[in-house]
């Protein structure tokens, strides 16, 4: 039977940049990657729309950590580790230069995730390590000190292993690990569009407002950013932070929920109505005079939503009118019926509950050479290459890590 110092299972970025910090820190070790489909790194290669946001600017462990709705805590104590700093260190030794876009996105200067690729690629080849396509592990068990990997190639011995399958949809996809006592936290989409069929918004499709803000009805707290109006309901980095925050809240219900649109932002009411006083007494027709950035067609739609005709004047409104649209531009109510993810690009909240692992090495905390690196654990972050750096993260202390008192 053969027998290795390592093997990593699943060959996306976590795995990946876990095999490669382990075979850097621990020379000469016989490390192999275990990879069930055909096509390594196959989530780098479409991440970003075949870019790759790589990670994000942020680099304080403190406020990297708050874009994470599940792991945030765990997180933090990570990043004091190893950070989107250096990450992007990492990268510039490697020869690749990164560049900045809105929200903090940090994407290759070559705007093509397959730089990104050919790195790991070749750092790997670099450390000998071997990337196994096809290769499927369906069942690891402790074995004296070692772990046996039942796999379609045989069964094989490691004194470790890091597990680094990503974000599985249904709780099935843990299977690999029946047999091992590890709580688990029941998976479920995040990061996805909210569906509104019934909505007469969506004949706006394709306005795009820079500055909104999202929420859940009953809830507290909002999501700010831009948000996209579409053919099926609301989408954009708003919409999508909102739905990472609120995984868990919107499957209890069903993905059926009213959804409260502040289309001006961050203003009050109060504000949004002193900011009407520009126009008080004014003759110029209230559709002609777009406020907060907003495009002139949701303008029109808000005033006609608000009970204000389109070729209404200032002067004309009266304060209870003025109330009302008021209302309309910061607490606007659209019914959500389902939910659209993107689904090469899909992001789960659940998995290996971080209560079992060492936050220190990532090692699984009552079970001595078994490591967890990426999303596979109960870890998924907002939009903006937060979920990246919570694979290279965890990975590099993964990997660093997996030998030591072994």
């Amino acid at each position: 039977m053969q027998e290795l110092d390592v093997v990593v299972i699943g060959g996306g970025a976590a795995g990946c940049f876990a095999a490669i910090q382990a075979g850097s820190h621990f020379p000469g070790a016989r490390i192999v990657i275990f990879e069930k489909g055909i096509k390594p790194l196959a989530k780098v290669k479409i991440s970003g729309g075949g870019r790759c946001n790589v990670t994000n600017e942020l680099s304080d462990p403190s406020e990297l950590s708050r874009n994470y709705p599940r792991g945030e805590r765990f997180l933090k104590k990570a990043f004091y580790t190893f950070s989107s700093s250096d990450m992007k260190a990492w990268l510039l030794e490697k020869g690749i230069r990164l560049k900045l876009y809105p929200e903090g996105c940090l994407f290759p200067e070559t705007n093509d995730s397959q730089t990104i690729i050919e790195c790991f690629l070749g750092e790997l080849k670099r450390l000998n390590i071997p990337l196994q396509t096809e290769s499927r592990v369906d069942r690891i068990l402790r074995k004296d000190d070692k772990w046996l990997l039942e796999t379609n190639r045989g069964e094989l011995l490691a004194r470790s292993v890091i597990i680094t399958t990503g974000g599985q949809p249904k709780i099935s996809g843990f299977g690999l690990l029946q047999g091992i006592d590890l709580k688990i936290t029941e998976p479920l989409p995040s990061l996805f569009t909210f569906n509104m069929p019934d909505e007469p918004v969506k004949e706006l499709m394709g306005i795009v407002v820079e500055n909104a803000s999202v929420k859940i009805a009953g809830e507290k707290w909002s999501a700010e950013g831009p948000l996209l109006i579409t053919h099926w309901g609301m989408s954009g980095p708003a919409v999508l932070k909102c739905s990472a925050f609120g995984a868990r809240i919107l499957a209890e219900k069903e993905y059926r929920s009213d959804i409260l649109v502040n289309w001006t932002g961050d203003k009050k009411p109060d504000e949004i109505r002193k900011a009407f006083g520009e126009f008080t007494g004014s003759a110029k027709k209230m559709n002609n005079t777009a406020m907060f950035s907003i495009k002139s067609r949701l303008w029109t739609y808000l005033l006609t939503k608000a009970g204000l005709d389109e070729d209404k004047r200032w002067s004309e409104a009266g304060p209870k009118q003025l109330n009302r649209f008021a209302e309309i531009l910061y607490s606007d109510c659209y019914r959500m019926h389902g939910k659209t993810t993107f689904k090469e690009e899909f992001v789960t909240a659940g998995g290996i509950d971080l209560n079992e692992i060492d936050v220190k090495t990532m090692e699984a905390k009552n079970y001595p050479g078994l490591f967890f690196a990426g999303e596979v654990m109960d870890i998924d972050g907002i939009t903006g290459g937060y979920n990246f750096q919570a694979a290279w993260t965890t990975a590099f202390i993964a990997g660093k890590s997996v030998l030591l008192n072994r």
